[in-house]
Order: structure tokens, then sequence, then C-alpha cells
């Protein structure tokens, strides 16, 4: 593939959920070799180092939400972050949890709109994350970043969504975590989203083929936000909600080894990695190794439809 400038940004976002460690996350990526498997297969990086949240109220007591507040601050830094970087190169945030999706996403969106393309998001997940802080049971934000995005009421006191993701640009993959709001939500919504029942049936090369396509056909810009626990936590046991039956290691690397070879992808989320549950650096490794198949890593180079 074409050599592209990644720009890394820590964004070491703990605030979204009660179970603290994730913090730790974007050193980990580091440690783990991130920006070394990016230079080795020829692209340049920039390393922004750790993001700190902007400035923001104390937390109220009386919010059933957790650290809404310091979501907010995170949430103004990571648009900022975002409108000022995809210009430059290919922005890889490194979280920190899936409440950085909540600014990276919604800056990027900005930013598709300043160059009038449309944006496309491919969340692979275990989870929908489509709550919004009204429906939200636990009170954790990292639930909320495609209800945020796609413009869900509920989000006060965060940053007004003044380009919103039409529903039909986004595609959820791996879901196998849905509570009965976001389930009923989703229904009714035109997102496409895939379980892991219709995986295990049918493949994830189809779905996805499917979707890169639509946003191929639309040249559009496309954001992918890989959260852990897409994975089993069998072969990624570093994440706070673990949830059984997820996408094997072949699973992962085809789908982001797809994503590479559309050449469509402009920004990415690493995401939910909590150093403190990992076993010696093993899931940072496996969402390094991840990261390098999206950007062009493989075993052998095969001629594709995109570079025909």
């Amino acid at each position: 593939m074409n050599a592209k400038h990644c720009i890394l940004i820590g964004a070491p976002v703990d605030s979204g959920k009660r179970r603290a460690g994730c913090l730790m996350g974007p050193d980990a990526y580091r440690t783990a070799g991130l920006a070394e498997a990016l230079t080795d297969l020829g692209h340049t990086v920039e390393d922004l180092g750790n993001l700190t949240p902007a400035s923001h109220p104390t937390e109220p007591g009386d919010s059933h939400l957790h650290q809404p507040s310091k979501t907010v601050g995170w949430t103004h830094r990571l648009i900022r972050t975002a409108e000022e970087t995809m210009p430059r190169g290919l922005p890889i945030f490194l979280g920190g949890d899936h409440a950085l999706a909540l600014g990276s996403v919604a800056g990027v969106a900005n930013h598709a709109a300043k160059e009038e393309r449309p944006l496309f998001v491919l969340w692979l997940d275990a989870h929908s994350d489509f709550h919004t802080p009204e429906t939200s049971g636990s009170g954790n934000l990292h639930g909320t970043p495609l209800g945020y995005v796609t413009g869900r009421g509920g989000f006060a006191g965060f940053p007004v969504i003044t380009n919103p993701v039409p529903q039909e640009n986004i595609c959820i993959i791996g879901l196998r975590s849905v509570d009965n709001a976001e389930r009923d939500a989703l229904q009714n919504s035109q997102i496409r989203f895939h379980d892991m029942r219709e995986i295990d049936e049918s493949g994830i090369a189809k779905p996805l083929a499917a979707f890169l396509e639509t946003v191929a056909e639309h040249n559009g810009l496309l954001h992918v936000s890989l959260d852990v626990d897409f994975l089993d936590p069998s072969i990624a046991p570093a994440v706070g909600t673990t949830v059984p039956g997820g996408a094997t290691i072949r699973e992962g690397h085809l789908a982001m080894e797809m994503i590479c070879d559309s050449g469509l992808m402009t920004s990415l989320d690493l995401v939910e990695l909590n150093p403190f549950l990992d076993e010696r650096g093993r899931t940072a490794q496996v969402m390094v190794d991840l990261a390098a198949s999206s950007l062009g890593r493989r075993v052998f180079d095969r001629p594709t439809r995109s570079f025909l």
C-alpha cells in the first residue's frame, strides 16, 4: 500500500467507565512497538504524546453518570485534535476507553464535512455503544459514542454535534452483548449491524466487503474503531468488558487485511486496552499486530481490485 503519515495520539481516557486502568493503554501500545511496526512497513510516524482533557467543571454530585464532566473535557480535546491532525495524515487514537470516540469520531466528521465527503464508521466491538446518557443503566459513557455522533439526544453539556454521522454510514461487526434498550434502538435505526451468530454462519468477509464497497462507491472517509473486546477474551484478555465468543485471531486479521486492501481507512481508534488486566503484554501485542495488518503487514502480497 502507499506510504502514509501516521500520527499517534495518546488518549488516556479512563472516565468512561468505573473500572480503572485504560489510562495506561497508550504507553502499552508504544511499549509493544506500534511505531516501530508502522515504520517497518514504510510509513512515517509522528507521536504527539499523551493528551489531557480540556478544562471542565467539577463532577456533579447528583448524576447517575460516571465522571461526565471529565468526559466532556476529553471530548472537547479530542474533537480539536482530530480536526487538526486529519489534514496532515492518518491519526491513530491510542486509548483509553471507548468514550474517546465521542471526540475522535465527532472531530473526524467535522473534517469530512469540510472536505465535502461523507464519513463512514466501522465499529468492531462486542457492544453497540448506541446508548444515550438517559438510556444507559450503568451510567458509563463508554457505551454512548455512536448515540452521540449520530445526534441522539440527552448529551447536555457536551459539544454540540454539527455534523452527525448518518446512521446508514455506520457498520457494527462483532456484537454479542446488547441490552434491551440498545437492541430496540438499533432495530429501529438504519445502522448496519452483524452479531457473532451471523459471523459464525456466514463469515466476516461478506458483510465487511459489502460495507467497504459502499464506502468506495461514495468516495467516503473511513474511520475504524477497534475495541479489544471485539476479540475473544482467550486471545485478548486485557479488557474490563470481556464477553466470550468473540472474533478469532484470524477473523481479526482478515478484517484488518481487507481494510488495508480497500485503501479506504483515514483514521483509527485502538480502545479499551487495560494493561492492568493483561498477561505479559499479550493483548497490547495483538492489537499492535492488528493495526499493522490494517496498514500493510501481510505474509504474501496479493493484487487487489483497489490497486490494479
